[in-house]
């Protein structure tokens, strides 16, 4: 006979058809207070409980905001299983049936490396980096055939935009609701709101409005002018024209790689590359696979800096393994922004190859002073600070104050006059000759 547990858990009535479909992907996007998160973690502790040694995984953002938002949600949620046992250091919670649901943040992807999976829910899905599905969980839930559900409000038109746009294609389940769907608020509450916020915040927050401006982002405007000038699309590679990297080189971060072209006095961004913890010398071999003839590769000025290890700047490692690199100019990081503002109507970007980049960039965003009640003159620094960072680079090299584009001349010998550039090709050994 089985085992009846009671939880104190009553689904809302706009949530039911999330706890009773079969499909194995799911993207809700729910307006702020509409209890996502109370269901999203519900259902996973219903599948741990009825299948004895599962795991589950529910991922935030930040490691902070999962413990902040719902570890006591769970807690409160589950205090009535007989033998609960929660691991507060690691967010765990395990349940008598050898069952487990783990709390992770998105900021430190590498916790979820290696796990079996039985089901995963991504919260507040926009502001999370879109490859860590593809490249960590998906492979997670293979051995199981596990699910996973996106759940957020809107935060612009980025990846978990992408993601309910394609659901539709696709035998997936996917909701939208609003205040008027849920009517879970108040009149009096939401008449409140809406003399308090800016009608981008009520729209994005209560109507679930991906077109809403998000607050404090660098780059809104440029990229919703770039989508309206049908400059975000699909760019090919011109295999007549030569392909010049900009790079933002992390040591415990990421380091990413822009591979640009310039055609006709357009900018294009055919390809984007981001990874972590990996030495230049992944990065060239890269490069190399890639099959790009190259023109020059630049690189911020950090790239000097001497390691304490070996005595040698990444500089002259980089030499070593074939790669010339030209310093980008040092520039104040908001000078930098808006060069690249200026600069930005000139830019094509693929939109599917580089799909990351856009991501990151719709994110991008000044810090918020809580004490204050304002936004700081600088950028908040997280996953979306790389793109952004490897944008400004290319936006500050060779660029004069209200001048527009100029073009990249490298100053070596064996200058090619006709074409611009210094032509590097790829070797058959696994670096580049010089």
């Amino acid at each position: 006979m089985e085992k009846v547990i009671e939880i104190d858990y009553l689904p809302r009535s706009y949530f039911v058809p999330i706890h009773e479909t079969k499909a194995r992907w799911i993207v809700v996007v729910a307006h702020r207070r509409s209890g996502k998160t109370t269901m999203a973690l519900n259902h996973l502790q219903r599948d741990a409980l009825a299948k004895n040694g599962s795991r589950y995984a529910y991922i935030a953002p930040t490691y902070k905001q999962a413990k902040n938002v719902a570890w006591d949600i769970i807690k409160h949620y589950s205090k009535d299983v007989p033998g609960i046992d929660y691991n507060e250091a690691e967010l765990a919670v395990k349940y008598p049936n050898g069952s487990r649901l783990s709390l992770y943040g998105a900021d430190n992807p590498d916790s979820l490396r290696g796990i079996g999976l039985w089901g995963v829910v991504f919260d507040e899905y926009s502001q999370q980096p879109s490859n860590i599905f593809t490249e960590i969980i998906r492979p997670a839930l293979a051995d199981h055939s596990g699910y996973a559900i996106w759940i957020g409000t809107p935060k612009g038109k980025n990846e978990f935009y992408r993601l309910y746009e394609q659901a539709e294609e696709k035998d997936w389940l996917r909701t939208l609701l609003t205040v008027e769907d849920t009517g879970i608020l108040p009149d009096e509450e939401l008449r409140d709101a809406k003399k308090i916020m800016s009608k981008d915040e009520y729209e994005q927050e209560f109507y679930c409005s991906f077109e809403a401006a998000i607050k404090g982002a660098f780059y809104a405007d440029e990229l919703a002018r770039a989508r309206e000038d049908g400059r975000i699309t699909d760019v090919p590679h011109e295999k007549g024209y030569p392909v010049h990297t900009w790079w933002d080189l992390g040591i415990s971060d990421s380091t990413v790689i822009g591979f640009f072209q310039n055609i006709a006095n357009q900018w294009r961004l055919i390809d984007y590359y981001e990874n972590s913890g990996e030495g230049l010398e992944h990065y060239i071999n890269y490069l190399q696979d890639k099959g790009y003839i190259y023109g020059s590769h630049f690189a911020p000025h950090d790239i000097e800096v001497r390691e304490l290890g070996s005595g040698q700047s990444r500089l002259e490692t980089a030499k070593r393994l074939g790669i010339n690199f030209r310093i980008v100019p040092n520039l104040d990081v908001m000078e930098g922004i808006n060069a690249a503002r200026r600069r930005f109507g000139t830019l094509w970007i693929d939109e599917d190859k580089c799909s990351y980049f856009l991501n990151a960039l719709s994110l991008y965003r000044k810090e918020w002073d809580d004490k204050r009640g304002e936004f700081k003159p600088r950028p908040y620094h997280d996953w979306t600070s790389h793109g952004a960072d490897m944008l400004r680079y290319w936006a500050v090299t060779n660029y004069e104050k209200g001048s527009g584009v100029t073009v990249v001349r490298p100053q070596w010998k064996g200058y090619n006059k006709g074409g611009g550039v210094k032509v590097i090709r790829p070797a058959n050994s696994s670096y580049y000759r010089k």
